[in-house]
C-alpha cells in the first residue's frame, strides 16, 4: 500500500503573542498580535515578547536617522525645521506654513517633491481640508517636510536631485550609513515607503538601539541634534492631536517616533527604549500597547494613561475598550 502523506511536514512560522486584545460589551470580538522588546539602561534586553530577531520596516520610525544623514550632507537645520524634516505631520495650518516657508528658502519648488499628493494625516484637518474645496497636494503630504530637506540637501551637496530617491543616490547611502551605525546591525533589506523613499529594515532590538543611540549621542552630533530638535519641537515631529506629541511634552527627554503598519521606537533620556510592530498594522492598538511598554519601563506620568486610552464606541457611546493583553 502507498502512503500518498508527504514525507516531512512543511514548517509553519510561529504565531506571534497577543499584543491588545478588542473588548466590546464585556466580550473579546478580537486580538492584535505582534512583537515587542525593552531595553535596560545599559542596552540590555530586558523584555522581549515575540521574535523581536526578524527584521520589520519601520516605516516613518526610521525618520530621525533619515534627518541626521541630511545634516551629515552638509544642511544645516535646526529647531522646528529639522523637527519638521523628521515628522510625519499632521498636516496642521502650521506646518504646511513651515513647508512651504522651507521650500522658498532653500530656492525649491513643489513639484520638486516626489512624494504623492495627499490629505492631511489628521482626520480632523483632512475633513477641515476638503470643506475647504481643496484637493490633494504635495506639500500636504506627511513626509513633505522630509523630502523638501532631502532635495535641499542634494542640492548643498552638489547631488542630483532628480533621483534623490534612488537607493543607490549618495544621500541615500549616508542616510543608511546613519541607520546601520545607530542600529548596530546591517539593514536587511531595502524596500520603498510609501512616500516613495528607501525603506531600510532591522530588526526590532536594532530599531530600540538606534532611539537610545540619539538620546544618548555627545551634543553637536547629527544624532543628537535631531533628536534635541524633536523633543523642543514635537509638535512639528506629530501634531497636536498625536501621542509621539504629547509623550515627548510630557515625559522629560523622552524621544518618540510611530510609523506606519503600527511601529513604534521610544528611548528615554537614561537609554531606556522600546520598539514593537503590531503585525496586523492595525494603528488602533499602537496606544494601549506603549502604554504597556511604557508601564514596564516604569514610566510614571498621566499621559500614559491619556496615550493608552482607546475607547469601543456602540450608538455613539463607549462600550468596551482596545486593551494591552500582555
Amino acid at each position: 500500500m502507498t502512503s500518498t502523506a508527504p514525507a516531512t511536514a512543511p514548517a509553519t512560522a510561529a504565531i506571534p503573542p497577543v499584543l491588545a486584545e478588542v473588548v466590546r460589551s464585556g466580550f473579546v470580538e478580537g486580538h492584535h498580535r505582534g512583537s515587542l522588546v525593552v531595553l535596560a539602561a545599559d542596552g540590555s534586553v530586558e523584555h522581549a515578547i515575540g521574535d523581536v530577531t526578524a527584521p520589520v520596516f519601520p516605516r516613518s520610525a526610521n525618520k530621525p536617522m533619515q534627518a541626521a544623514g541630511i545634516l551629515r550632507a552638509g544642511l544645516d537645520l535646526a529647531g522646528e525645521r529639522l523637527a519638521l524634516t523628521a515628522a510625519s505631520h499632521s498636516g496642521e495650518p502650521f506646518h504646511l506654513d513651515l513647508v512651504r516657508k522651507m521650500l522658498a528658502e532653500q530656492g525649491l519648488a513643489e513639484t520638486q517633491l516626489q512624494c504623492p499628493p495627499d490629505l492631511p494625516l489628521d482626520p480632523v484637518e483632512a475633513e477641515t481640508y476638503l470643506a475647504g474645496g481643496r484637493t490633494r497636494e504635495r506639500v500636504t503630504m506627511n513626509c513633505s517636510g522630509k523630502h523638501t530637506s532631502m532635495i535641499a540637501a542634494c542640492v548643498r551637496a552638489g547631488w542630483p536631485t532628480e533621483s534623490y530617491l534612488d537607493p543607490a543616490h549618495p544621500l541615500q547611502q549616508l542616510i543608511r550609513e546613519v541607520v546601520e551605525e545607530a542600529a548596530g546591525e546591517r539593514v536587511a533589506s531595502i524596500g520603498t515607503d510609501g512616500c516613495g523613499a528607501p525603506l531600510m529594515a532591522l530588526t526590532l532590538p536594532g530599531l530600540a538601539r538606534a532611539f537610545r543611540h540619539f538620546v544618548l549621542a555627545a551634543p553637536g552630533t547629527a544624532e543628537r541634534r535631531v533628536a534635541d530638535a524633536m523633543r523642543a519641537h514635537p509638535e512639528y515631529v506629530a501634531g497636536t492631536r498625536r501621542p509621539d506629541t504629547w509623550l515627548m511634552r510630557e515625559v522629560p527627554g523622552a524621544l518618540s517616533k510611530m510609523g506606519a503598519e503600527a511601529v513604534q521606537a521610544v528611548a528615554l533620556p537614561d537609554g531606556r527604549a522600546l520598539a514593537f510592530k503590531i503585525d496586523d498594522g492595525a494603528t488602533r492598538a499602537l496606544g494601549p500597547v506603549l502604554a504597556r511598554a511604557l508601564d514596564l519601563m516604569g514610566v510614571e506620568a498621566s499621559v500614559v494613561e491619556r496615550i493608552g486610552a482607546s475607547p469601543l464606541l456602540g450608538g455613539g457611546v463607549p462600550v468596551g475598550e482596545i486593551r494591552a493583553a500582555f
